[in-house]
């Protein structure tokens, strides 16, 4: 889950994960660019690499 309404457009999940989020087309904001599937590992990373703790994953 990705919470767009607290990202602040930092980027690192995008710099973590490309394969997983995007930045959307005024490169504010992060959202997803596939997701389904990835490498977990990589997504741990950008969850706990992202400074508004605005990504999590779903239940």
């Amino acid at each position: 889950m990705l919470n767009e309404d607290c990202c602040v457009g930092c980027g690192t999940c995008v710099e973590l994960c490309p394969k997983i989020f995007k930045m959307d087309d005024e490169g504010e904001k992060a959202g997803f660019f596939l997701p389904e599937g990835g490498d977990e590992e990589r997504i741990d990373d950008a969850i706990a690499g992202c400074p508004s703790e605005c990504i999590a994953w779903e239940d």
